[in-house]
């Protein structure tokens, strides 16, 4: 495993591909109290590049211009919150989304676990820890939480191809791509309070 740690934003000259992997640490779930840290960004490729942002002035253009890139696949895993976080603190939207959390509650109706470390054991079969996941990630970090935070998306690629596969042999890949057009209005919902199922009696 690679991991690179940068500070405030991506180095102007690195090319990370046309798909990648994505994923953000915060101080808490509050998105207005709690600050967005880090992004965490691979290629697929066993790589980690971890952005630890200034939260002093959150000025990261070349990480805003690759997320806001059309071109440029972003796999997330429960990209729900990631995409608000970012939104608020990097003032910018995030496009051209996949997402194995809803991938994975379309495709595996066989269960009711759809966390991260459940689709790398059953897909790459590594037990990953999560023993990092609540852990302070607003100062100096740690091997161990940078290893934690690789692990958040050096897997997804992989597991969002083996969830395609099902989603296609099970007829549900449409109705996926349906999902993944609303999850920006899920994501302006939450912005604004509304975080109650709009569709509910």
């Amino acid at each position: 495993m690679n991991i690179i740690l940068h500070k405030s934003d991506l180095p102007d000259d690195l090319d990370l591909g046309n798909l990648i992997a994505v994923d953000g640490e915060f101080m808490g779930l509050n998105i207005r109290r709690d600050p967005l840290c880090l992004i965490q960004i691979s290629t697929g490729n066993s790589d980690a590049h971890i952005i630890q942002l200034n939260r002093n002035d959150y000025k990261a253009p070349n990480l805003i211009k690759l997320l806001n890139d059309e071109k440029i696949t972003k796999i997330f895993h429960y990209g729900r919150a990631d995409l608000a976080f970012i939104k608020y603190y990097l003032k910018t939207d995030t496009n051209n989304i996949l997402d194995t959390k809803i991938a994975s509650k379309l495709s595996r109706s066989y269960s009711d676990n759809h966390s991260l470390k459940t689709l790398i054991k059953e897909f790459i079969n590594v037990d990953i820890s999560k023993q990092f996941q609540s852990s302070d990630f607003g100062g100096e970090l740690t091997q161990a939480q940078l290893k934690y935070c690789a692990n958040d998306v050096i897997y997804l690629h992989k597991i969002h191809d083996e969830l395609n596969k099902i989603l296609i042999r099970e007829k549900r890949i449409d109705l996926y791509k349906q999902c993944l057009k609303f999850l920006k209005t899920r994501v302006e919902l939450d912005l604004a309070f509304f975080k109650d199922d709009i569709w509910a009696h």
